[in-house]
């Protein structure tokens, strides 16, 4: 990195020397464990990194300083010496009251951010007592079907001193105008309001199948909240383009940061072809992202992250702010790698994760508790999740310098290699004509399949360990964890507020709301403010989504083999 030629060469000579003395006479003494080993994402490493692995790396040009273009080492000049990454742990479960009570537990106990897990009936637009929410209701997330609903969720929460995060997609319109409508309640300007939306729905095709309409009425729901945010939300990120989803999938690294960006790539030709400048709503697009186990390749992944967004903002998009071409990211550690037997081995498995996200320059992070193979997380399950950032945060020393591992013969070459194939797969994606055509033919669904069948192959042969599952098992294990679940009189609680809801409420005013929205959903107009109008007369999700599904229909998947 920066070495003359010469001492390239001398290297070089070195280093065959080394292996045909010192090496060998180890190897002939002690052989590796195994022939060949590789990342978790197939990627193979070599025994030894030198400098003569990151000849061609320019400093300026790849690496540069944190705060500036291309961002390989941060973001922000300071990073955490000048403030700590927002510890945001995902909390939802029940009642909009039972949230509430979680939310200020995390509060008290040093969490600096809030971020809502939703129900399924809220992700997919219905009311609790429609027969698709049956079962159900409050499960995997609160259940929120009224903006009654988010007034009670953050209910004490002053909402203009908070951000907030919240992982809604295909109903985000209604979700974030419930939001602005309860803090317009508490006395905030929607301008004032700080936090995100996920919003991503082209991973729901990919990843989760938690869409409701076709691709294109889809993204125009998406690029909506992008262009009133930019307008009214300064503050607001209105989408966070989640690799996490994909990774939870079963796609490699690689994987994850291709298909991400790709995606991203899609959502700024959306509002740009909406008329839309880049530079005015590229600052607040934000990202959201898995750590993993592999250590140094997680780390190697965000580093390559931000440069290839920098790089697509700027030559690809023309993007003149700085901060337009800033990859600003959350991050979750896997619950994928979590595993029922032995729970309390993930509270290492998480801190591993965690560490790795620091390092490789998170701008929030979210912890998994321990018990969440085998249920919603206890309150002593996410206390040992938040102490973990804490720990990591104000004892480990990580904090102290930007971009420690930079420099790393390894850190380097890994951070170049993940990126040369990242690029590989965007390329191909471009020339099927971008990734709405690469979902809808099948292209990313299939090599996410592909890829999870190989790591679920090495598990079952036992090149990849997983400790507690096919290593390092104890015989007649019982699991001694207190297992948090959810009253299934949550579901009749919430279907007798729906119809309280209903009889006092001005149905005129709902029913003149949803056919503004109707009317506006056949033409091209921004629907937010018909949503927000709806959300206001007290229109439930379900009634909203109703006339969305009406006009735009429902999707079906292709059959993927």
């Amino acid at each position: 990195m920066g070495l003359a030629l010469s001492s390239l060469e001398a290297i070089r000579s070195e280093m065959e020397e080394w292996e045909a003395t010192t090496l060998a006479e180890t190897l002939r003494r002690r052989p590796e464990r195994k022939p060949e080993f590789k990342t978790a994402s197939g990627i193979p490493v070599k025994r030894l990194y030198t400098p003569l692995d990151v000849a061609g790396l320019d400093y300026l040009r790849d690496l540069g300083f944190p705060g500036q273009y291309p961002f390989t080492r941060g973001v922000y000049a300071t990073m955490y010496r000048g403030r700590i990454w927002t510890m945001r742990q995902y909390a939802g479960y029940g009642t909009a009251e039972e949230t509430n009570k979680r939310f200020k537990y995390l509060l008290k106990q040093g969490q600096t951010g809030l971020s809502v897990a939703f129900d399924f009936p809220t992700q997919l637009g219905y009311d609790p007592d429609h027969p698709m929410a049956a079962g159900e209701v409050g499960k995997v997330g609160v259940s929120v079907f009224s903006v009654e609903e988010m007034m009670r969720l953050f209910n004490g929460i002053p909402l203009g001193q908070v951000t907030t995060s919240m992982t809604i997609n295909a109903t985000t319109n209604a979700i974030l105008a419930m939001y602005i409508a309860t803090a317009e309640a508490q006395g905030y300007e929607q301008a004032q309001l700080g936090g995100t939306v996920q919003n991503d729905i082209l991973k729901e095709y990919v990843a989760r199948a938690m869409y409701i309409f076709p691709p294109e009425p889809s993204m125009r729901l998406a690029v909506d909240i992008i262009e009133y945010c930019a307008k009214h939300m300064p503050r607001w990120n209105p989408i966070s383009i989640s690799g996490y989803h994909i990774r939870e999938a079963g796609a490699n690294a690689v994987q994850e940061l291709a298909f991400t960006l790709a995606n991203a790539i899609a959502y700024v030709e959306g509002a740009l072809e909406r008329g839309l400048n880049v530079d005015d709503f590229a600052p607040r697009l934000s990202f959201f992202f898995a750590a993993h186990n592999d250590f140094f390749e997680e780390i190697a992944k965000f580093r390559a992250a931000r440069r290839m967004w920098a790089r697509i903002m700027k030559e690809r998009f023309g993007a003149k702010k700085p901060r337009s071409c800033a990859l600003r990211f959350h991050t979750q550690t896997a619950g994928s790698t979590l595993t029922a037997q032995q729970p309390l081995v993930n509270i290492v498995r998480v801190a591993i994760q965690a560490l790795a996200a620091v390092l490789g320059g998170t701008q929030s992070l979210h912890t998994n508790s321990f018990d969440e193979a085998l249920c919603l997380p206890s309150e002593e399950a996410v206390l040992i999740a938040l102490r973990t950032q804490q720990v990591i945060a104000y004892e480990s020393g990580v904090t102290r310098t930007v971009d420690p591992l930079a420099g790393s013969y390894y850190v380097e070459w890994l951070t170049n290699e993940i990126e040369e194939r990242a690029w590989r797969y965007i390329e191909r994606i471009d020339r099927m004509g971008g990734a709405v055509k690469a979902i809808e033919e099948g292209y990313m669904q299939k090599e996410i399949a592909r890829s999870a069948y190989e790591q679920q192959k090495a598990i079952e042969e036992g090149e990849l360990v997983v400790v507690g599952v096919n290593r390092f098992r104890l015989e007649g294990e019982e699991v001694k964890v207190e297992l948090l679940k959810v009253d299934p009189a949550v579901e009749e609680e919430q279907k007798r507020r729906l119809r309280e809801l209903r009889a006092r409420r001005d149905n005129r005013k709902v029913e003149d709301a949803l056919d503004a929205l109707r009317r506006a959903s056949e033409g091209e107009e921004n629907l937010m403010p018909y949503v927000l109008r709806a959300v206001k007369a007290k229109a439930t999700i379900g009634e909203i989504f109703g006339v969305l599904r009406e006009v735009f229909g429902e999707y079906k998947p292709p059959l993927i083999f």
